[in-house]
């Protein structure tokens, strides 16, 4: 009986497109979530919409099926229990909104435009370029890296444009040099390694800079609030403040993570002669590869939002607007055709799982579970009777971990920064709120690093398949909380020798 049991079960698993047990272990922790009592404040459909959240991690996490059929299983099940809304349409209205939203297009064509890079070859020449500078050791080409993204920071306010649609073309072609690719199953050569410092490098260079991403004039608009304007950020107050732990965690970040995910390839002592070799026999740039650098370029200077800096801001574009512009000269001059946009599977992988998470973190905002759980914090706070100390560390914590329900850094900071920093006001001694406004102000790029779904950039590093979901979450874990500390500490005595506390 037992063995007929077991035959019928492994029949069954081979039988079926998802994994069997993992899928059962999700249905218990949807049915038990539905099941658990609505807590107190919280409309009942709120509380069905975060066991529909939290079960949709459950499953991306267990690997029940690829995470875009994860992501679908959302939209399905958010469009037929109608908890956004009280029809149908409306619910299926609210289930696909997110897909009309300009960031997540911003990332897929950043992944399109990526793949001219590789087309032309102009990324592997760029590729190789670094190799031949900084190729010595893999850890190098790491450093190169993080250089190369602090150098654009203060002038690309978008950090998706920044990591996603500068830095991390090359980081590719540099793994390809080295026949470092997910397709061959070699990404652990230097791949992996390498697309975790691209990706980590960008939350830092983020918190550095207040022109480095797009909510950070929000956060400046919070903190001057919170302050009953007296603390403003202004660029050079916000660099300063942010320059000397954010050169700290540039200086240690690769170093960690060559510990965390060590690379296979360490040293690589013919990796400079081989480099300067293939660039000999590449010759000088061609057609195509001029047209794709000053495509580059273009889109660099746009943005850096240059035109409006030097003729008013009438002259402003969206980023999403950049990116669109440089797809399709791209297209237009032959460089990339229609079928390369067609058979990018990353993108449009991307553009359904990365939309769906969104939809989920905005619709939980929407339905008041955001700000519930930011007055039951405060609340709390004030029954325990905690000193300053542990009340500051507890609200930074809480908003900076709250990001895993979130899919957005915007959406997060819109619906909660300022909650907390007013709770935080109100409890805090007046001569410590600055240092408690500059870890939030922080805070709000450093918890980029948690998830493969933390911001834009993430689920193009994410979708390139050098790095597993739970290394991905393992590494962004341990490089939150050192960041945070570096933060704390080393700008904690930076901040008092500036006079802010």
């Amino acid at each position: 009986m037992y063995s007929r049991v077991t035959a019928m079960l492994r029949y069954f698993n081979g039988a079926v497109p998802f994994r069997v047990v993992p899928a059962f272990i999700t249905t218990a922790v949807l049915l038990l979530l539905l099941w658990w009592p609505c807590p107190p404040g919280l409309d009942p459909k709120a509380w069905s919409l975060v066991a529909i959240f939290l079960t949709t991690i459950v499953a991306i996490i267990l690997k029940v099926m690829p995470i875009g059929v994860m992501a679908l299983m959302a939209i399905v099940i958010v469009a037929l229990s109608q908890v956004t809304s009280h029809t149908s349409k409306g619910a299926i209205a609210d289930a696909l909104s997110s897909f009309s939203s300009p960031l997540i297009w911003l990332i897929v064509v950043a992944i399109l435009i990526s793949r001219g890079l590789k087309k032309t070859g102009l990324g592997s020449r760029i590729g190789l370029v670094f190799i031949a500078m900084l190729g010595k050791r893999t850890i190098g080409i790491g450093y190169g890296l993080a250089v190369c993204e602090l150098v654009l920071a203060p002038f690309t306010p978008s950090n998706t444009a920044r990591g996603g649609g500068i830095v991390h073309p090359i980081m590719k072609s540099i793994a390809n040099s080295f026949d470092s690719d997910p397709a061959k199953g070699t990404e652990g050569k230097v791949g992996t390694y390498l697309a975790l410092v691209n990706y980590h490098a960008n939350p830092i260079t983020s918190a550095m800079f207040l022109t480095a991403t797009a909510p950070n004039p929000l956060v400046v608009d919070f903190v001057a609030k919170a302050s009953h304007q007296s603390f403003h950020l202004s660029w050079t107050t916000w660099a300063l403040c942010m320059l000397l732990p954010g050169l700290v965690c540039l200086l240690v970040m690769p170093l960690v993570i060559y510990l965390l995910s060590p690379p296979q390839l360490k040293a690589t002592p013919d990796a400079v002669r081989y480099a300067r070799g293939e660039l000999d026999r590449m010759g000088q740039l061609s057609p195509k590869e001029k047209v794709m650098l000053g495509t580059f370029g273009l889109l660099l200077v746009l943005w850096a939002n240059l035109p409006a800096m030097l003729l008013g801001p009438a002259w402003t574009l969206d980023p999403t607007v950049v990116a669109f512009l440089g797809l399709f000269v791209l297209i237009i001059t032959g460089t990339l055709d229609w079928d390369d946009v067609l058979s990018e599977k990353s993108a449009w992988d991307t553009l359904i799982w990365f939309g769906a998470l969104v939809m989920l973190a905005e619709q939980l905002n929407k339905l008041g579970v955001i700000g519930w759980a930011a007055l039951s914090m405060k609340d709390a706070i004030v029954a325990s009777g905690m000193g300053w100390l542990p009340t500051a560390a507890v609200l930074l914590l809480a908003f900076v971990f709250s990001h895993y329900l979130f899919a957005s850094t915007t959406a997060h900071i819109s619906a909660m920064l300022f909650a907390f920093m007013s709770v935080g006001a109100q409890l805090l001694p007046a001569g410590y709120l600055v240092p408690f406004l500059l870890m939030l102000t922080a805070g709000s790029a450093i918890m980029m690093t948690l998830t493969h779904y933390a911001t834009g950039t993430s689920p193009i590093i994410f979708g390139s398949g050098y790095v597993t979901l739970g290394e991905w979450w393992r590494v962004g874990f341990v490089m939150c909380v050192l960041e945070l500390v570096i933060f704390a500490v080393i700008g904690g005595a930076w901040w008092k020798l500036l006079g802010y506390w």
